[in-house]
């Protein structure tokens, strides 16, 4: 199993979605920072990189709907690298290698200005 340890900013508020199957789920999107060495004198350079996470778990689920865009969250997601089909078009999803992101857990470090929720966990 591979795990990977999130701590960073909603993109957007999570978004319910159904698969092909009619099965429900939840995506969310994880921004996180990092600052990596720059050439001039000011010594690192802020970079963003973008996490898609998706949950199908009901009660995660039921949670996550309640989460807005700027939280900062601490999130866990199992981590999964998916080849690409052979037989595909390159330029097709299904073509590409992708990173599939399946939600554990998240908690809620500090809510977006007004909002006055206490922090929880699912």
């Amino acid at each position: 199993m591979a795990k990977l340890l999130l701590i960073g900013r909603l993109g957007k508020d999570p978004e319910v979605r159904v698969t092909k199957t009619n099965k429900e789920y939840v995506a969310y999107t994880v921004a996180t920072t990092n600052h990596t060495p720059s050439s001039s004198a000011e010594g690192t350079q802020p970079t963003t990189t973008w996490h898609y996470v998706l949950s199908f778990s009901p009660g995660a689920n039921n949670y996550l709907r309640t989460l807005k865009r700027g939280s900062l969250v601490y999130a866990e997601a199992n981590f999964e690298l998916r080849q690409p089909d052979p037989n595909a078009d390159p330029d097709s999803p299904e073509g590409q290698r992708q990173i599939f992101l399946r939600h554990e857990t998240i908690r809620v470090l500090r809510r977006p200005p007004g909002d006055k929720e206490d922090t929880d966990a699912e």
